[in-house]
């Protein structure tokens, strides 16, 4: 069975999150993209303590396609380091992983 990763990413708005879902899924990069949220993040940043109202996508992909949708969220992201990070999927219903396998092997759909 194929391995599966869920790719987490924080975004500064809604707009932001839907976007950059479209557009993994769009390109076949991912099979589905949740957005979650608002949430507040506390971090550091530039040596200061900043607080930001954020957004947190979901993104169901291959092992095979991640290290393509990190480039491409890379890309598309407006933060100058922005948080992407793959975590391995261990387990899950074999029809929704299957469902990753089929909508990730898909061609790009054009916008």
């Amino acid at each position: 069975m194929p391995e599966y990763v869920q790719v987490q990413v924080a975004v500064d708005g809604r707009a932001t999150a839907a976007a950059l879902a479209r557009s993994v899924v769009s390109a076949g990069l991912a099979a589905c993209a949740q957005a979650v949220g608002p949430m507040t993040s506390v971090y550091r940043w530039k040596g200061e303590i900043e607080t930001a109202e954020e957004f947190l996508l979901l993104v169901k992909t291959t092992r095979e396609r991640s290290g393509e949708l990190i480039e491409h969220i890379r890309r598309e992201h407006p933060y100058e380091t922005p948080e992407i990070i793959a975590l391995p999927v261990v387990g899950g219903l074999g029809a929704y992983l299957r469902w990753i396998d089929e909508e990730t092997a898909r061609v790009p759909l054009q916008p």
